[in-house]
């Protein structure tokens, strides 16, 4: 079954087009390196909650806005060598200082990868 990457963030309202400009990029750079599928989501109804909630997964901040991606690989193996060479050629298209500048705070950000146990 296949492998899964998920990401979440909190972006500025008003880095919106700048996220977006770098999704769109990193999505087709993933597709190129074996991705099956890329998935970016701005978050519209995302409520804050009492003992967890995504707001509080990422602390969101007034004039920010919760982010959910996704990056569905054929298989961990394939995820691995994928991301190795995705980072690579984002480097070269970005530089790494400007991959260092980002629209969004980085710190925040949680991501991790799950196998995948239900497709339907």
């Amino acid at each position: 079954m296949s492998y899964v990457q998920g990401f979440l963030l909190a972006v500025p309202n008003e880095n919106k087009g700048k996220y977006t400009e770098l999704a769109v990029t990193a999505a087709k750079v993933f597709r190129d390196n074996g991705a099956l599928s890329v998935v970016e989501t701005w978050g519209e109804d995302v409520p804050d909650g009492k003992l967890t909630s995504f707001p509080m997964a990422v602390k969101l901040e007034e004039g920010e806005s919760v982010v959910f991606s996704w990056i569905v690989w054929p298989d961990k193996e394939s995820c691995t060598s994928g991301m190795e060479a995705s980072m690579k050629q984002l480097d070269d298209i970005f530089g790494a200082e400007q991959l260092q500048k980002v629209p969004f705070d980085g710190k925040r950000m949680i991501w991790g990868g799950f196998e995948t146990i239900v497709e339907a």
